[in-house]
């Protein structure tokens, strides 16, 4: 059973060499993951918009995803994803690992609860063990910095993309919300790897960003990008105790877990 997986975005449509390729039966739909060796462990894969881009950001069976991962016994979950700059040192190219983010999408079903009451913590969405491992491996990541995540699938005017920038935040993005609160609901440890691919409307001249610009910046750094997820792979840490879980310690959850978690006891 699969401990990590890889949750690929726009451009990152395959990343395990000989996988076996699943149907995973989720309350929420049938999705499709690969299962595969990285670095001599298990891991599961699936591409976000699908293997051939069908799905937009609005359009993705974010509680599917996650529900499935769960269910085929994931705990630890890297998340790749193509970002619009907001500082002009974070040029295309650059690596970031995220450590806050702001909710600016709508419509978006963003959690597991039908009914009752159960409050996952979020002051820190993402994963700070992920995050130490990563920084204290990779000195090519900048660390820290806010993504701001929009509804897509439009990019942001100008407007919009200064007042961002003027808030403090760093990255933009189309898909980082829901996908880290379901992982917090699940008690997944969940860590966004922001590629940037451009400079963002209010910084960009011209005609500002395409996605054709978008899609190039990605495809001409999927290979480094793919090393260096190989690398945090073979030494991840083991996620037991980590508070993305633990929160969960003596609460009674309004909601059900996947069969293979755990945590699944305490719904």
């Amino acid at each position: 059973m699969p401990d990590i997986a890889v949750i690929g975005g726009s451009g990152f449509y395959t990343f395990l060499d000989d996988p076996d390729d699943l149907r995973v039966a989720t309350p929420y739909g049938e999705v499709a993951v690969s299962v595969g060796n990285v670095a001599g462990r298990e891991v599961a894969f699936l591409p976000r918009h699908g293997a051939h881009h069908e799905y937009p950001p609005h359009g993705v069976n974010y509680r599917g995803n996650l529900w499935a991962l769960g269910s085929l016994g994931v705990r630890q979950v890297l998340g790749p994803c193509a970002v619009g700059s907001l500082r002009p040192e974070l040029g295309p190219g650059t690596l970031v690992l995220p450590d806050q983010l702001v909710d600016r999408t709508s419509g978006r079903v963003q959690t597991y609860i039908e009914a009752g009451a159960s409050h996952a913590p979020f002051a820190d969405p993402y994963c700070p063990r992920i995050a130490e491992h990563v920084l204290a491996g990779e000195p090519e990541v900048v660390g820290g910095g806010t993504m701001v995540v929009v509804e897509g699938p439009r990019f942001s005017t100008r407007a919009e993309s200064q007042w961002f920038a003027a808030q403090g935040w760093s990255l933009v993005n189309m898909t980082g919300h829901p996908e880290a609160v379901l992982a917090r609901e699940l008690g997944l440890c969940y860590s966004a790897l922001a590629l940037v691919t451009d400079l963002d409307a209010g910084l960009e001249v011209g005609e500002g960003v395409g996605q054709a610009e978008v899609f190039r910046i990605f495809a001409e750094n999927i290979e480094r990008l793919k090393a260096l997820l190989g690398r945090v792979i073979a030494d991840l840490p083991d996620p037991a105790g980590c508070t993305c879980s633990s929160w969960m310690d003596g609460v009674e959850l309004a909601y059900e877990l996947p069969a293979e978690l755990p945590s699944s006891e305490r719904s």
